[in-house]
């Protein structure tokens, strides 16, 4: 039996443990202590009411055909709704293709079951707006589906969402091994448009709720510049058909004040995202994202149970992430940003978490991925007629100690890990350390132990980290760290 498992009766959780023996009375059940800040109970979208009158979609259908585009009718349906005070866009049982539909004021946009929206795979059928994608304002296609510059707004159903991005998946992979061998692998991400499914934008008192998506062509849920947003309950299949480039499941960008709950995420990139913007573009625009709860949400396959970056610039505090599983995500908290992106991450607490089978539990980097972080622009190119968006990454952030992150304040909190790869990554740099990092009843059984290069001031209670490889923590430019040998447990 592994060395944690001992531990379970002194660290269950009312989540993902049960203490109760034999006979043992309800009331008799170990309580924990719990982090949750006072200003958790203040996130999501406050409560509202919508008329009651329907309007169906197919009212404006000239002919149900899953093979033509229903764009118009459905952006007529909630246009009459919308003009007459609000209502319900309902949908009758069947397949609607469509490009980008607009959602207005007052309008619950209904998707039951037994219909099935389907993302036209023309990129033309998404208009450009302006927008920001990965930290950098600039022109690309509306979503699918979009609440922009709105207010008391529902979205929900049991019906199914689905992106068919494959087509946008393929078209990203052929334009990178284009523009690898010349030098523009930083540029790769913002020349290859690729619709989201869902966008939230410079919106309050939005309701997502139980809607099923899949093959998302690009992120599925964007949060962007907007405020008391509630996404719940919500599934996302992106795996399906392939593994489709940056399918993240929700990205909170420079937003505040939003809950997400009961969400079930499997896709191919970050399952759960905190985002405030990149380099020069992010430290211009200078917006946070603050107060964010995950709560009771499943994270499969993807690259992070919490992801914290890559886009710092307007910085990311008071997040507060509980009660979450991780069934094979590559991370647990990812926090990442580079040496142009500046911001501070603080205030971060984490609770309450189970995982298995993944790389590593705490991956943090300042130096992440540079071969898409820091942008070059390769002999040959005329700076003058470049793209607009080419210019933004290319301009240099001064002074460039502007572009320092800074990581500090995370709290981890009744954490159980098994099957990890690694058990620790974390690393700062010499002009920015990663500081006041504390764990509580934390045990983590992985293949091997890892590392920490750059931090300080970690505060350790109750942790364990048992290895395969028996090996120990490589500690190196780190005072006030330390992991004494009784920390760790020999496998065997």
């Amino acid at each position: 039996m592994k060395f944690y498992s001992i531990f379970l009766g002194l660290i269950c959780s009312f989540f993902f443990f049960s203490c109760k023996s034999s006979g043992e009375a309800e009331s008799d059940k170990i309580k924990t202590e719990s982090l949750q800040p006072d200003w958790v109970s203040k996130v999501g979208s406050k409560d509202f009411k919508l008329r009651e009158k329907v309007y169906y979609v197919n009212d404006y259908v000239a002919k149900m055909d899953s093979k033509v585009l229903n764009t118009e009718a459905i952006q007529k349906a909630i246009d009459v709704c919308a003009a007459n005070g609000g209502g319900t866009v309902s949908f009758k049982p069947g397949i609607y293709l469509t490009g980008s539909v607009f959602i207005k004021e007052g309008v619950h946009f209904q998707i039951p079951k037994g219909v099935e929206i389907r993302g036209s795979e023309d990129i033309k059928d998404y208009p450009e707006i302006d927008t920001r994608i990965a930290g950098v304002e600039m022109k690309w296609p509306a979503a699918l589906i979009n609440v922009r510059n709105q207010k008391n707004v529902i979205i929900d159903g049991d019906g199914l969402v689905n992106g068919q991005g494959k087509v946008f998946w393929d078209y990203y992979w052929d334009l990178r091994k284009e523009y690898e061998p010349k030098g523009l692998r930083w540029i790769v991400d913002y020349d290859a448009k690729r619709p989201r499914t869902f966008l939230i934008s410079n919106s309050e008192d939005v309701k997502l709720k139980q809607i099923n998506i899949q093959k998302a062509g690009f992120w599925t849920v964007q949060i962007l510049y907007s405020n008391h947003i509630t996404v719940d309950g919500i599934t996302i299949r992106n795996n399906i058909d392939g593994h489709g480039p940056s399918t993240d499941g929700v990205d909170i960008d420079s937003s505040k004040w939003i809950l997400v709950q009961n969400c079930d995420i499997d896709c191919n990139d970050d399952n759960f995202c905190l985002k405030a913007g990149r380099d020069w573009d992010g430290l211009r625009v200078n917006r946070s994202t603050e107060y964010i709860v995950v709560r009771d949400c499943i994270a499969r396959q993807g690259s992070g149970l919490l992801t914290i970056g890559s886009e710092t610039s307007g910085s990311i505090r008071h997040v507060y992430a509980s009660n979450i599983r991780g069934n094979g995500t590559k991370n647990g908290l990812n926090i990442k940003s580079a040496t142009t992106r500046g911001g501070t991450v603080e205030d971060i607490y984490l609770e309450n978490i189970k995982m298995d089978s993944v790389r590593t539990f705490i991956e943090v980097s300042m130096n992440w991925n540079p071969s898409y972080s820091y942008s070059k622009l390769p002999d040959g190119y005329d700076r003058d007629s470049i793209p607009l968006r080419w210019k933004k990454m290319l301009r240099h952030v001064e002074p460039r100690s502007k572009g320092i992150p800074k990581f500090q304040n995370i709290t981890l909190y009744n954490i159980d890990v098994d099957g990890a790869k690694r058990a620790i990554n974390v690393n700062g740099l010499n002009s920015s350390y990663v500081e006041n990092i504390n764990l509580k009843d934390v045990h983590i059984q992985a293949e091997t132990a890892g590392q920490i290069n750059y931090s300080k001031n970690w505060n350790l209670q109750n942790v364990t980290i048992e290895t395969d490889d028996n090996s120990k923590l490589k500690i190196e430019n780190s005072p006030g760290v330390t992991f004494s040998d009784s920390l760790y447990v020999n496998s065997q």
